[in-house]
């Protein structure tokens, strides 16, 4: 027999296991997924400026070492220091050769993490190399410049990247489409929520605007809290402003995300003259992740609607109140944090 159900019910249904994973694979954390960054400038005497930036996850330094080749030898440093949530090591070398070539940079313990490692190397005639090193592969050798597309795949990368480990903004989304009852207030919903975090995300990598990280972050983590009480009217067939006019809270709250995907895109210490390309491309890769997360959704909204599948309530529920309490433990979380000066 064929069971009639409201987009909301479904969509908590189909949400279920993805939820669950999502929870326990990240530790209740969001947002730990920020890259190390290695930049490399040439000098005109021949040396070599190397700034080594890692992240301190949780207050721990991201277990990855920098392996220089065996040719480079360090003339000056390494002197290290911590600045903010970076662990921050400088140091000067000669190369051996006028200019670097085609040299190999490792970087173990990558593989072990769920980390990237931004790398660039400015020279002197102003070209840039750039590339972003995955765990699955701990190295990178070092090249001239790229072309446009090689650029535009990198940071469309990142993006996708990004909104993908990104379980506080998915999380935002998956509370909004348990809100939403029909296709046409999803559509609406969804672009709202895309228009205000293109905007901000805009606005602040162009740097006319910024917002503090972990207020940002806690923030963030409040307008996941705030859903939860709204699914849970849509449950009793209550009503309300955010009920009626899903757009507008998508739009408000947008903007706040948008922040928080510029802090995204900062850490990748692009060049400036990059800045508006890979803008455009890493705001693409964060569309095309939201894209692949509602599809996902509603795919198995379809299978679950041919199957014909009967869930017990407290599993139909499940994902609402995971939205709720998810967003509640990051808000205690952070705004411990913010106050403990972290």
């Amino acid at each position: 027999m064929t069971v009639p159900v409201c987009w909301s019910r479904v969509l908590r249904w189909s949400a279920v296991a993805m939820v669950i994973t999502v929870a326990l694979s990240t530790r209740m954390e969001a947002h730990e997924s920020w890259p190390a960054l290695l930049e490399i400038r040439e000098r005109s005497d021949g040396r070599h400026d190397i700034s080594w930036r890692v992240p301190l996850i949780a207050g721990a330094r991201l277990p990855v070492r920098l392996e220089l080749p065996k040719v480079w030898q360090t003339v000056a440093g390494p002197a290290e220091r911590t600045q903010g949530n970076w662990v921050i090591e400088r140091r000067t070398i000669v190369t051996g050769a006028r200019r670097i070539g085609e040299e190999v940079l490792r970087f173990p313990g990558l593989e072990n993490t769920i980390n990237d490692v931004h790398v660039r190397l400015f020279r002197l005639d102003g070209t840039v190399f750039s590339a972003v090193v995955r765990p699955t592969q701990p190295l990178v050798q070092l090249r001239g410049a790229r072309s446009w597309y090689s650029t535009a795949a990198e940071y469309t990368g990142l993006g996708f990247h990004h909104i993908m480990l990104g379980v506080d903004h998915l999380l935002f989304v998956l509370g909004l489409l348990l809100i939403v009852s029909n296709g046409r207030r999803l559509l609406k919903t969804v672009t709202a929520f895309t228009l205000a975090h293109s905007l901000t995300l805009a606005i602040a990598t162009l740097g006319f605007a910024s917002a503090p990280l972990e207020p940002l972050n806690a923030a963030i983590a409040l307008s996941i809290l705030f859903l939860g009480p709204e699914v849970v009217r849509v449950w009793r067939g209550e009503t309300s402003l955010t009920i009626r006019f899903p757009w507008v809270v998508a739009f408000l709250f947008g903007l706040l995300h948008g922040f928080g995907f510029a802090s995204g895109l900062s850490t990748t210490g692009m060049p400036h003259g990059e800045l508006p390309w890979a803008l455009l491309w890493f705001n693409v890769g964060v569309e095309l992740g939201q894209v692949a997360f509602i599809g996902l959704c509603l795919g198995l909204v379809k299978a679950f609607h041919v199957l014909e599948l009967r869930w017990p309530r407290w599993v139909q529920q499940m994902p609402g109140y995971a939205v709720g309490v998810c967003g509640a433990f990051w808000t205690i979380q952070r705004v411990a944090m913010m106050f403990a000066g972290r």
